[in-house]
């Protein structure tokens, strides 16, 4: 089958989405971010990974986040976005913020992980080939490596930039204590980071128990969070039981001992808060990560374009009473 010649929406910035600033930079970023974690793989159908890459792109998400070894398999969501681009997107580049990462396992040997200048330069190296592009907006060191120098892993992600390989530089998972020389190393390089991706929701609040939301502020540099949905928890689709296509029952990423009898009253609790919101649970909780402003975007992930639209309403309210936040901290516990 010969897919249409794409044209994009032209009212792509005025159907809705909000644009914030990433930290003291001049990047304004969607407050709703596509993720290709899941579903965008070589075992999704090309045409439905593109289908939804073009849709959220008319909805205004212009940035688009991924890893090296997102899929399944490893690399395949990059090919899969790199086929897309070849094919529909190249016109659109300079409107687009694109994302990729290393860090986390992709191929065999010493080489193949965590944060080596000889790891991360060949991981990039390999990720522009699959997207059929000649850079990236921003690169992340994907995990803290405890065993390589840090200055090692945050010297490479300078001289990325300085190559051109890499317009910005990114840190996702690292412990807070290590923050701030990783900040300041960057920065007295000219270098300074632009975003740190962390897990962040209503169930996990270790970014701000943990002082790495305020760190970010203090340091300039915006906060993206991944998860907000806590990998389905807060979908709705638990609200009865497990669904049998669900990642509970597939025990894919989400282990479903976590839905105890317990456990699941505190999710129907916080449907009901959203319900009194006006709001799906999945709404409210990513209206929840961007109720301020520590919180640059939420990425989410997607199985359809009209779970792509359900996650948009979102940002029509952001906005919580002080007893909706403190009524959601009551229920899970904080």
């Amino acid at each position: 089958m010969i897919n249409s010649v794409y044209s994009a929406s032209e009212d792509r910035y005025d159907c809705g989405m909000k644009y914030r600033r990433c930290g003291k930079s001049g990047i304004l970023l969607p407050e709703v971010s596509l993720g290709l974690w899941h579903n965008f793989g070589d075992q999704a159908p090309l045409s439905r990974s593109r289908e939804m890459i073009l849709h959220a792109f008319d909805k205004g998400i212009c940035h688009f986040d991924l890893a090296n070894n997102y899929g399944p398999s490893y690399g395949s969501a990059e090919a899969t976005f790199g086929q897309v681009m070849k094919s529909d997107m190249r016109p659109y580049r300079d409107e687009m913020f694109i994302s990729t990462k290393a860090g986390y396992d992709m191929w065999p040997g010493p080489y193949g992980n965590f944060g080596s200048r000889k790891y991360l330069f060949s991981s990039l190296d390999q990720s522009l080939k699959r997207m059929n592009l000649d850079y990236v907006d921003i690169f992340y060191t994907h995990r803290f490596d405890p065993v390589t120098p840090v200055e090692e892993t945050l010297q490479a992600l300078v001289d990325i930039v300085r190559s051109g390989k890499a317009l910005y530089v990114g840190i996702s998972n690292y412990p807070c204590e290590i923050l701030d020389h990783a900040y300041d190393y960057l920065a007295s390089r000219d270098v300074p980071c632009l975003l740190y991706q962390g897990k962040y929701n209503i169930l996990n609040r270790e970014p701000e128990t943990g002082g790495i939301l305020a760190k970010a502020k203090e340091k300039g540099s915006g906060f993206i969070s991944f998860s907000p949905l806590a990998q389905g928890l807060l979908t709705g689709r638990y609200l009865d039981g497990i669904p049998t296509d669900s990642r509970a029952a597939r025990n894919a990423s989400l282990d479903k001992e976590i839905l105890t009898p317990e456990f699941v009253q505190k999710l129907r609790r916080l449907n009901d808060v959203a319900a009194s919101r006006g709001q799906s649970l999945a709404q409210m909780a990513l209206a929840w990560n961007l109720k301020d402003d520590f919180v640059t975007s939420v990425i989410i992930g997607a199985s359809s374009t009209a779970q792509i639209d359900d996650n948009l309403n979102a940002v029509r309210n952001t906005a919580f009473t002080r007893e909706e936040l403190d009524m959601i901290n009551e229920i899970v516990g904080i």
